[in-house]
């Protein structure tokens, strides 16, 4: 057997792609392994300093770069949500992001808890135009960046590993020049493609560094470490990363910080993986956005730590107000599915989802009725919702819509959370099938507004004709009503029974028509005494079987046009046109 199918079951076959020509990871980089290897046996308590870079690294990955007005305009988003380190611009790229960095320097433009970053190649024009930006801010991190890995260091830079380290040397030894009395300026250092490095040498640049520029606890340098190129699982990152960790110098005076991007779709996972792992900053961007599959997005990662019930020191209250200024700014639209903040991802079209979601959310209502809380304290725990919407200001109309392919749940929910009908399970069952006629064509999403046009079109209209011109049901002794109508023909109907409904099918038996209740229920709409009530009639009608419902302010009204309304639709079935003579169907 080949070694591509070692298992009967898996039939699969050679693809034919030139899959030999890549290099796997392991053979492209070495990854140190600790024998006390940690981070897998750690859990995340707490949030990492996060470091949004929509301005800088999401604004040169756009087709159209923001202007001024969308740059301050993310920029305000971003201090609104609580981000306290931002990364504002490449000063030295453009003219429009050097201007956005004077803006900022302007008296009162900064958040006093806000620190701005500035980025910038380690070249020394490019260094002294960083500092020209920065002139008069109060506070500051200027970030270097220097490609490191052989691929990038021998074919794009041209040098050797002694050559590199010494250009990155000296623009450090420029930048803690220029920075000489003035107040709040710190440093960070990214070897680009960190993770396609040799270890000991991105290790002895950043020792280096941290010398260099004298890092303490009250003064520490940020070491930034970034998975430029995603090459691995994320796995590996989190093994170079704890590798850092325990061997930098200086390590309380160290910021170590990550950089994922997303080339191999784990970019959330590397992140994660790399603060189990030391990591004490992410820098990432607003869903994501960034060059060729984007930077991680911090949206997810912070939002992964709430429904762990870790507190992610960031404010996505209002997500998709966040939603609107990103992809405003961005001209780049947030995906049906991105996680949290998707228009569909709180959103269940399938049935059996429907039923757990709804039956979920109302085992939280009563669970917080029973602790004496609002709903939105209570513990959470719905069935496929990681989070209760209404966290990220989603209300809970779209969780559940209806297509061809829902179920009875999942339209009992809209029913009832919309109007206010609790549906018996059989009624249910019915109307799914009267919806998956009506949806089975187009395969076309139904609103809850279309999906009441169709409840009240099955089981309410066919009440409300009328066949009966005036009627009227009284006791007429112990365990007996006495039910009188006359059709609008002209014939009288009367009957006997031991209640309002049984006196009624008793006068539609005596006029030729054999009806049998077989269930029957009812509820008020809403908590006012004077509103209305719905009545539910489950009737077998001579041999077919119909449901009808009415609604009326007086609770006999619509259990009696209940009856009517399965009485008609079960004749109308028959080809029986509604309001003819009892014995043809008479019926209200």
């Amino acid at each position: 057997m080949h070694p591509w199918n070692r298992h009967p079951w898996n039939r699969q076959r050679p693809s034919g792609m030139p899959s030999h020509r890549y290099r796997p990871a392991h053979e492209r980089v070495e990854v140190p392994l600790a024998a006390d290897r940690s981070w897998p046996a750690r859990r995340l308590t707490h949030a990492p300093l996060w470091v949004p870079v929509d301005l800088r690294d999401g604004n040169q990955a756009l087709a159209e770069p923001m202007d001024p007005a969308r740059k301050r305009t993310m920029f305000a988003l971003l201090t609104r949500m609580g981000f306290k380190e931002i990364e504002v611009g490449y000063p030295s790229s453009s003219r429009l992001d050097f201007d956005f960095v004077r803006e900022l320097a302007a008296p009162g433009a900064l958040p006093e808890d806000v620190t701005p970053v500035v980025f910038t190649a380690a070249r020394a024009d490019l260094i002294e135009r960083t500092f020209a930006a920065m002139e008069g801010l109060p506070r500051a991190v200027v970030h270097l960046y220097t490609a490191t890995a052989p691929t990038w260091r021998e074919v794009v830079l041209g040098h050797d590993r002694r050559e590199l380290r010494a250009l990155i040397m000296d623009a450090a030894g420029q930048i803690a020049r220029l920075a000489e009395g003035l107040p709040g300026v710190r440093f960070e250092f990214s070897p680009e493609v960190f993770n396609l490095t040799e270890p000991d040498y991105a290790l002895e640049v950043c020792n280096d560094l941290t010398a260099l520029w004298d890092a303490s606890p009250d003064r520490p340098v940020i070491h930034n470490l970034p998975a430029t190129v995603e090459i691995s699982t994320p796995n590996v990152y989190a093994d170079q990363i704890e590798y850092m960790h325990r061997h930098l110098d200086r390590r309380d005076a160290v910021i170590l910080s990550v950089h994922p991007h997303n080339d191999r779709g784990t970019g959330v996972a590397c992140a994660e993986l790399a603060v189990l792992a030391g990591a004490q900053r992410v820098e990432g961007c607003l869903f994501g956005n960034g060059e060729r599959t984007g930077n991680v997005d911090l949206v997810t990662l912070a939002l992964n730590l709430h429904t762990q019930g870790v507190d992610p020191m960031i404010d996505f209250s209002d997500l998709d107000g966040i939603r609107r200024v990103v992809e405003h700014c961005n001209r780049l639209p947030v995906p049906d599915r991105h996680p949290y903040a998707g228009d569909l991802v709180h959103t269940a079209f399938s049935g059996t989802h429907q039923d757990a979601i709804g039956k979920g959310l109302a085992h939280h209502a009563k669970r917080a009725a029973e602790l004496g809380v609002p709903p939105e304290q209570a513990p959470w725990e719905v069935p496929y919702l990681p989070i209760d919407p209404a966290d990220v200001g989603r209300d809970y109309q779209a969780v559940i819509r209806v297509n061809s392919q829902s179920g009875k749940g999942g339209i009992a929910y809209l029913l009832r959370s919309r109007y206010g009908l609790e549906l018996p399970r059989r009624l249910q069952i019915d109307f799914a099938a009267v919806v998956q006629r009506a949806t089975d064509g187009s395969g076309e999403e139904i609103t809850a507004e279309e999906l009441w046009d169709l409840f009240r079109a099955a089981y309410v209209a066919p009440g409300e004709p009328g066949a009966l011109a005036e009627w009227t049901t009284a006791p007429a002794g112990p365990g007996e009503h006495v039910f009188t109508g006359t059709l609008r023909s002209g014939r009288r109907l009367h009957g006997t029974g031991n209640g309002p409904l049984s006196a009624l099918t008793a006068a539609l038996a005596a006029d030729g028509l054999d009806v049998e209740i077989l269930h029957y229920a009812e509820h008020a709409l809403g908590t006012d005494a004077a509103g209305e009530a719905v009545a539910y009639v489950e009737a077998r009608v001579a041999g077919r079987t119909r449901w009808g419902v009415a609604l009326d302010t007086s609770v006999l009204t619509a259990s009696v046009h209940a009856v009517l309304s399965a009485v008609n639709a079960a004749l109308a079935g028959d080809g029986v046109s509604p309001g003819t003579p009892a014995r043809s169907g008479a019926s209200g």
